[in-house]
């Protein structure tokens, strides 16, 4: 396996431990009162947001060639580090 099939499998991984994630938020809303409802379904969305913006941009490294993926991982790291930020905002909001 090379360096972007490892990459890959990777952030597959954790996005998929993501949207788990997103599903115990969603959980949670279900059973808030109306505020934090809204609070819990915002949150949400903001996260599943940038969590399909991080898939898209998965999906066309996983398409690129070998020497074009290097490129593209500069602009997946900020996306992911974006993802990761809002994810740990939002799980010690809700916990």
């Amino acid at each position: 396996m090379n360096d972007k099939d490892q990459y890959i499998e990777k952030a597959k991984a954790q996005l998929d431990q993501w949207a788990a994630e997103i599903d115990k938020l969603k959980a949670k809303a279900d059973e808030a009162e109306a505020d934090a409802k809204i609070q819990y379904q915002q949150q949400i969305e903001e996260l599943r947001r940038k969590r399909d913006e991080a898939q898209e941009q998965l999906d066309e490294m996983q398409a690129a060639s070998d020497e074009a993926w290097k490129d593209m991982r500069s602009g997946f790291d900020r996306a992911w580090d974006n993802l990761r930020a809002a994810f740990d905002r939002a799980m010690s909001r809700f916990r």
